[in-house]
């Protein structure tokens, strides 16, 4: 409990204020966002065809409310609750209560060539630029789990290791390479003296930082008593750096096909650290911060935050409590048992008779 207690108040857990690109001129569709859905638990229904649907930002916000377990807006009209039950499988006591985000800053590229191997996929576009509202109150507890960027020399030599185990690449300290190898056997390699392919490995990092930090998360808070919705929140901008710098060039396209990889083996991690429970939502936008709007209500953070820390603090006190008093009581029982025994001794001795016993003198013959 008290290694629970640490991580709330370390983390960067619950700064709910959470903003992510979701906008382009209203009706434009510059903006599209893909649910993704794993093999053992399902909450998404399979789309009915291949074009994506259209969903506003409110109703992609609503679904993601809703899959973490809350209510969605009282307000919100009809036929946006039509969109979400022809999203959202009719399980009201069956949700995963964990969504892991994910959004790709200025990608010319359509989200389906970033989560084409994630799992099960519902494509959606959104439209509109209008803030989200989720219906969140000050009652609903939920962590937010995100990892910021690391960049120029914040980028570690450990942090660029790890990186290159995960992806079955290598880092060459001594040249400034990092490689990282393709599905089409050849290498996408990353030379950290330029600030651009600092910037992509960075996140890169960011994206691993934020899976470890949610799976470490969850495991602390899984069987205790407080048990949170889980949001996870990756912001990737790598890909714009890369479009800035080389425009639509090959290097472009394998820095694409690296955050594929990158975000299958995210999305199968998580999966088996959820075992299945947990939905994961990619949005990609041409137009990187033209609008930004908040998936959760910023002045709720501080009051989630502070009930969650005081009941982690409340059970790691609890638990200490409980100890202390079995081993107290194991003490006052042991020490009744004592005493009761010598009063018993006592009084034994005392209302001895006083004839010879023939155990305690063997002079005396026995018949």
């Amino acid at each position: 409990m008290a290694r629970r207690h640490h991580l709330v108040v370390l983390l960067p857990l619950l700064a709910l204020a959470v903003s992510f690109v979701a906008a382009a001129p209203e009706g434009h569709g510059d903006a599209a966002a893909a649910f993704i859905d794993g093999a053992p638990h399902r909450y998404l229904r399979d789309q009915q065809d291949d074009q994506a649907t259209s969903m506003s930002l409110d109703e992609v916000s609503a679904a993601v409310s809703v899959l973490l377990g809350f209510a969605p807006p009282a307000m919100l009209p009809a036929p946006s609750s039509a969109k979400l039950n022809k999203l959202l499988l009719p399980k009201p006591f069956d949700r995963p209560r964990a969504v892991f985000l994910m959004q790709i800053d200025g990608s010319h590229d359509s989200v389906d060539s970033f989560v084409s191997d994630a799992g099960s996929i519902y494509k959606t576009k959104i439209e509109g630029a209008q803030n989200a509202a989720t219906g969140l109150t000050d009652k609903d507890e939920l962590i937010v789990i995100r990892s910021d960027e690391s960049s120029g020399s914040d980028v570690l030599d450990n942090e660029l290791t790890d990186l290159a185990t995960w992806l079955e690449g290598s880092y060459q300290k001594a040249d400034g390479k990092l490689n990282i190898p393709l599905k089409s056997g050849n290498s996408f390699t990353l030379l950290l003296n330029k600030e651009v392919d600092v910037e992509f490995a960075s996140s890169l990092i960011s994206l691993l930082k934020t899976i470890k930090r949610g799976i470490q998360v969850h495991e602390d808070f899984s069987g205790g008593i407080v048990s949170p919705a889980e949001l996870l929140v990756c912001r990737f901008t790598g890909i714009k750096a890369l479009e800035d710098e080389y425009g639509s060039a090959e290097i472009v396209k394998q820095g694409a096909e690296v955050v594929q990889t990158a975000l299958t083996k995210a999305f199968d991690q998580l999966q088996g650290a959820y075992n299945g429970k947990i939905v994961g939502l990619v949005i990609s936008t041409k137009e990187a911060s033209t609008s930004l709007a908040s998936i959760i209500d910023g002045p709720s953070s501080l009051h989630i935050s502070r009930r969650l820390a005081e009941a982690s603090k409340t059970n790691a006190t609890a638990s200490i409590a409980a100890i202390y008093l079995v081993r107290l009581s194991l003490a006052w029982i042991t020490g009744i048992i004592l005493l009761v025994s010598t009063l018993i001794g006592i009084c034994l001795l005392m209302n001895m008779p006083l004839t010879r016993d023939t155990l305690l003198y063997s002079n005396v013959k026995m018949d």
